[in-house]
């Protein structure tokens, strides 16, 4: 376990959600179309942690950055900043710090509503220091599933939901709360968006994969996935069937 590096993920956090509560201006930012005023506010109290600490940064907002200890920091420091930008109480800051071996800490911190979902490579889960798990959903007709986008055609659960944050959407299949989550339009996440919430998922047992089979750890800015996953194997590959 690397506590230093989950602390330095939480410190992160709570820098973005300092800087969030003194953001007036919620309009566009007049750069990228998607982006507003907050996200570079919230990446500017992001990289002034991250920076001290030596660390590679690959930011939504900013880029890569490199740095000094062989290690990068994937993170959107506003995820679901369409949400936030309304008064939506959805949205969240997105940490997974990378290392040689792969995705090794993770961090979603749920802006709006304080929680926070943890996890370290091999140590399991957490959603403010307790442990979580999926659901255990294996029946697609009984599955509540998570979507970014609108399906072409019924894919066969329950119910959906459509809440605009994938990082959380990830952390709720991880916890439970939904059984599944699906990316209905493709190739429009980049690391950031998803990789806290892959590892988070992973360690609490969960499913995920890309569509097309690629791997979900990536360290280019211009990378994109099509991430889809699920409380067990068998409603993996029911969503996967589904899904093409």
């Amino acid at each position: 376990m690397k506590p230093d590096r989950l602390a330095l993920l939480h410190e992160v956090a709570d820098a973005v959600a300092a800087a969030f509560a003194g953001v007036r201006d919620f309009g566009p930012s007049g750069g990228r179309e998607g982006q507003y005023s907050l996200d570079l506010v919230a990446d500017e109290a992001a990289l002034s942690v991250l920076r001290r600490a030596g660390v590679g940064i690959l930011s939504e907002e900013s880029g890569f950055e490199p740095g000094s200890t062989g290690e990068v920091v994937v993170i959107d420091p506003i995820d679901g900043s369409t949400n936030a930008s309304r008064g939506v109480p959805y949205f969240a800051t997105s940490l997974c710090l990378v290392d040689a071996d792969g995705a090794s800490v993770a961090l979603v911190a749920n802006q709006a509503g304080g929680e926070r979902y943890w996890a370290v490579r091999g140590e399991g889960a957490f959603r403010d220091g307790v442990a979580i798990r999926p659901s255990g959903c294996t029946e697609l007709s009984q599955a509540i599933v998570g979507l970014n986008g609108l399906p072409p055609r019924p894919l066969g659960y329950a119910q959906c939901r459509v809440l605009g944050a994938v990082a959380l959407d990830l952390c709720l299949v991880a916890s439970g709360v939904l059984d599944g989550y699906v990316d209905c339009v493709v190739d429009a996440h980049g690391g950031w968006d998803f990789m806290g919430g892959m590892l988070i998922c992973q360690e609490a047992g969960a499913s995920i994969v890309d569509l097309h089979g690629r791997d979900l750890v990536v360290r280019d800015h211009a990378d994109r996935r099509t991430p889809v996953a699920a409380a067990t194997p068998q409603l993996l590959e029911s969503l996967l069937a589904a899904r093409r």
